[in-house]
């Protein structure tokens, strides 16, 4: 019972400390863009449910800790639409019950009646800030630590595989991948593993020549300790350097940041990338993951850190650290995930807002009802496929003698 405890702990604490964080970023973000422009906001939340602490400061504005830490909001005064964007008759119906209540102008201090721009730069700043955030975390880590750069060395071709017919030999050094150049092993195996069924150009150093050799990447069926079973592309090659030749990369601040920055768009070329292979049908979308899937992650790396030194002053810091690379991963597929076009997240207000831009107007009520239902079942499709992968990936449905 003990032992069951400890590893449900060390999977949720982490979980939750790390969705917590993101998620108070996010609302952080909006708060602070909607104080600049002087909106009156009633509440900024960390955590759901029933109130921990709470504080209300000269702004007017509580601060509350509750006691379900799955993130949290900010409420704006007005914020009644669960849409936050109410039609035309439902602002003229919010004016008249500000101004009898506060008086004339009054309203100027409430969100629905800021300018288009300003509303639009709230709502985006949200995913912004998630953005933000894992470019600040991928520079801590960048500027502290390093970068240690492993080039991709064949080490071994395995038999009758892609990589063998393409002609790779042990002792190959991958230069280039689709004439986009590889300076770490990890470049190779994140492109080949999304290309299942494309093939790739690969330029390889062999005996001081360039040789060009094309391979194709099948799919294989695979446990991964942190990410579950997962369907990925191989081409059957084991990739290890010579000794000596990884080295570590240490960067200034300048140059931390700038690193932050490349990463952050390198995660989200990478998942619009996935994405666009699951829509043309090349992907399953079996990788991607939902709540169960972000805990079980979180619990792997938070286990393989710790395991991977006995010192425990080396064991905390590896934790932080690699806790943190993740928290900079989740974050940015929070706020992708929040820039969507769907009525229920902030990309859908944004093309509310747009639509409002053009036509004078906001959209009728009865079409932003409609939208947020779809977008509400849209959403809780898209968290079902996700769930349904994590129960799948956690081989629940063997476990219980059933479909896997």
């Amino acid at each position: 019972m003990t032992g069951f405890l400890g590893q449900a702990l060390l999977y949720i604490v982490p979980f939750l400390l790390v969705l917590t964080f993101i998620v108070t970023n996010h609302e952080l973000g909006h708060f602070l863009v909607a104080r600049a422009f002087g909106v009156k906001v009633d509440r900024f939340s960390i955590g759901f449910g029933r109130t921990i602490v709470a504080r209300t400061d000269r702004h007017g504005t509580e601060w509350r800790l509750a006691w379900l830490p799955l993130g949290g909001y900010v409420k704006f005064s007005g914020d009644l639409d669960p849409s936050s964007v109410p039609d035309q008759a439902g602002l003229a119906e919010l004016k008249q019950r500000v101004i009898a209540e506060n008086g004339p102008g009054a309203e100027r201090d409430y969100f629905h009646f800021k300018p288009i721009w300003q509303r639009a730069l709230i709502v985006a700043a949200g995913p912004a800030a998630n953005f933000a955030l894992s470019i600040a975390l991928f520079a801590l880590i960048f500027g502290f630590l390093g970068s240690t750069l492993i080039p991709a060395r064949v080490q071994s071709v395995m038999p009758d595989s892609p990589a063998a017919a393409a002609g790779f030999m042990p002792g190959d050094l991958i230069t280039a991948v689709n004439g986009r150049i590889i300076r770490d092993s990890q470049d190779v195996t994140r492109k080949v593993m999304l290309s299942a069924g494309d093939s790739l150009r690969f330029t390889v150093n062999r005996d001081d020549r360039a040789i060009v050799l094309l391979a194709t990447p099948v799919r294989r069926v695979e446990d991964d300790e942190i990410a579950g079973r997962i369907n990925v592309g191989r081409i059957g090659l084991s990739l290890l350097p010579e000794p000596g030749e990884a080295r570590i990369v240490r960067y200034n601040p300048v140059e931390a940041v700038g690193k932050g920055f490349g990463m952050t768009g390198e995660v989200l070329g990478t998942t619009m990338s996935y994405l666009g292979r699951i829509v043309s049908g090349k992907e399953s979308g079996d990788m991607l993951s939902g709540p169960l899937g972000i805990a079980k992650a979180a619990g792997g790396v938070t286990k393989q850190a710790a395991s991977a030194t006995a010192d425990p002053g080396f064991q905390a810091l590896n934790v932080a650290t690699t806790l943190v690379y993740f928290a900079a991963i989740v974050s940015i597929g929070i706020g992708f995930l929040n820039l969507l076009p769907i009525p229920v997240l902030d990309g859908g207000h944004l093309l509310f807002y747009g639509y409002e831009a053009v036509a004078r107007r906001p959209v009728p009520a009865r079409v932003q009802e409609i939208g947020y239902r779809v977008g509400l079942a849209l959403l809780a499709g898209l968290m079902l496929f996700a769930t349904w992968n994590d129960l799948q990936k956690l081989s629940l449905f063997k476990f219980l003698g059933g479909l896997a």
